[in-house]
């Protein structure tokens, strides 16, 4: 196969730094070919896609060794403005990237750079936006949209370019799980249309095993496994040492695995998982379905803790983000609210925090009126944790950070020292009190703020896309965190699309769908509730899917939602 670029023995240091974030690494990427790059957090994925792109070492400098080709052009001996017509990059914030005052000024912007005719520019506007689910935002401000319609314009803009190679880094992170699945589809359509590369960064497993050629495995710069995406995904136990997860559907078969049970080949996709099914069935026993306790019914004899009434919110643009939505969360709730990216999950949090307010209807704390109170007033009952912790964070030790808002509170200076180190201990930042916070990795930054709001001993907890851009450790880090402040009383609220990571976690699911709740029900019974969770553009766990598959073949009811859950169904035949 011909390549369209060539690493030989690439290693990189950053200035001011002695260790290489990329070590020897060589690599061929084919005309054509999927090549997904997973690693854990500082493995060297995003430096390795910078360094195909020109911009390592060009733009940052430092030291670089060894050689990469891209298109036959040397990357050192070439600029990045000519790299650029060969090869096209997607970052995961996409705010770095997008310029523009319209949608489809933003993607028309670099075409007309290259000297795209017009006629030509028109043409693939309506075709890049239809393939990310933008039509009809083509005159809308791109610092209108969602953080999630943002990065599929990014996506947009960069496939109108129709590059050689095309790197993408996390570029489905801020994505709903059909957003992330449509444009795993659009970029392999345009391999295997335009015979364009792609590679792409990503921690979604599941869409990586199935879209993807080749899987490169980066472990603290070092390229240490390169195959298809079922040599390297079904060494489950690899990538779980390496803080990674396989797909749910290589997880469920290796516990099965680990029973004894024979097991040929361990599948990573969903259709080769549901295709071994009969002959698991016929190499092992299955038992019954196991009977599951309900979430506990005490919470819901509380009064409400907080409550929302015929809340309707019509943006200045015109945008009717929410209609008519009522709920009530009890106190020591452990809730997961779901939904596409514009469903409407942040604009009904901003009410709780009296960031925005009702163009009809109320939100209630208990039974206070969120417009009779101050957003410092409310942050004494509710503790929002923002997607990215950077943006919370502004003082200059761990210390000054968590303690800061409680003289503003009335604490007396010695209760502002107990609270402090209460709150430092309990989030396991002790020992780092006096460390200025950006010099923390951003798992411990993220902890920094929770323990600030500890301090206030707010009752409701507000996680807001709190697993986006992180590793599989690093999702659960925080998770756990989050059951650690449950199991201490406090009501947590968890905004996500990833629904796999809270199957552990929450005992009550709240799905929306255009500025609605379409469905209200226990965890257990929304993940089941399949066609509600499509109709919002949200798939369910692959171990929902095999289980319902089950329950088909068997015709008994197994409602199950995690990989040990569906694995412990199975035992050898005696």
């Amino acid at each position: 196969m011909e390549a369209i670029a060539v690493l030989d023995k690439v290693s990189y240091i950053y200035p001011n730094s002695k260790e290489s974030v990329l070590k020897d690494i060589s690599l061929t990427i084919n005309k054509g070919e999927f090549l997904g790059i997973i690693g854990a957090t500082g493995a060297g994925k995003t430096s390795l896609c910078l360094a195909l792109t020109g911009i390592v070492p060009q733009f940052y400098g430092g030291r670089f060794f060894g050689e990469i080709a891209i298109a036959g052009l040397d990357s050192l001996d070439h600029p990045v403005s000519e790299l650029a017509r060969h090869v096209g990059i997607v970052f995961e914030d996409p705010e770095v990237q997008i310029t523009a005052t319209s949608v489809e000024n933003e993607i028309a912007f670099a075409l007309e750079n290259l000297c795209v005719p017009r006629k030509e520019i028109l043409r693939r506007i309506p075709i890049v936006l239809k393939s990310v689910r933008l039509e009809g935002f083509e005159k809308k401000n791109p610092q209108e949209l969602s953080g999630g319609q943002k990065q599929r314009l990014a996506i947009a803009a960069a496939l109108a370019l129709q590059p050689d190679l095309l790197i993408l880094d996390e570029p489905t992170s801020q994505l709903d799980p059909i957003g992330a699945q449509e444009v795993f589809a659009t970029v392999r359509s345009l391999k295997e249309e335009l015979g364009v590369a792609i590679v792409m960064a990503s921690h979604a497993a599941e869409e990586m095993a199935e879209f993807c050629d080749r899987i490169a495995l980066l472990s603290d710069g070092k390229l240490i496994a390169l195959g298809t995406p079922a040599e390297i995904y079904g060494q489950v136990d690899l990538l779980k040492q390496e803080q990674l997860r396989s797909p749910e559907v290589a997880q469920i078969f290796n516990h099965i695995q680990q029973k004894g049970i024979n097991i040929p080949h361990i599948p990573v996709t969903l259709e080769s998982a549901i295709r071994d099914l009969e002959p698991l069935r016929s190499q092992s026993q299955l038992l019954a379905p196991p009977v599951f306790a309900l979430p506990n019914p005490n919470n819901l004899n509380k009064p409400p803790i907080l409550s929302v009434k015929n809340l309707k919110h019509t943006y200045d643009d015109g945008t009717e983000a929410l209609t008519d939505l009522s709920l009530d969360i009890h106190e020591g709730e452990y809730i997961v609210i779901i939904g596409q990216n514009g469903a409407g999950k942040s604009t009904l949090v901003k009410h709780f925090l009296n960031l925005l307010k009702p163009t009809e209807g109320k939100v209630l704390v208990r039974d206070r009126d969120t417009r009779e109170l101050s957003v410092s007033e409310l942050a004494q009952s509710i503790g929002y944790l923002a997607q990215n912790p950077d943006n919370q964070i502004f003082n200059t030790s761990v210390e000054k950070e968590v303690s800061f808002a409680l003289p503003f509170l009335g604490y007396k200076p010695e209760i502002v020292k107990q609270e402090t180190k209460r709150s430092l201990k309990a989030m396991q930042l002790w020992e780092q009190r006096h460390a200025h916070p950006l010099s923390l990795p951003k798992g411990e930054r993220g902890r920094i703020v929770i323990a600030a709001l500890l301090a206030m001993n707010p009752d409701i907890i507000i996680f807001d896309e709190p697993t986006t851009g992180q590793d599989y450790q690093g999702s659960t880090s925080i998770l756990e965190v989050s059951r650690q402040l449950h199991q201490m009383g406090k009501t947590v609220i968890v905004i996500t699309h990833h629904l796999y990571l809270m199957s552990d976690y929450a005992d009550r699911a709240i799905v929306m769908g255009k500025g609605t709740i379409l469905l209200d029900a226990p965890l257990r019974q929304a993940y089941h509730q399949t066609d509600v969770l499509e109709s919002t553009y949200l798939t369910p766990p692959q171990s929902v899917v095999l289980s319902q598959q089950l329950s088909e073949i068997c015709d008994q009811s197994y409602s199950l939602i995690t990989p040990q859950e569906f694995a412990n169904c199975f035992t050898r035949k005696n």
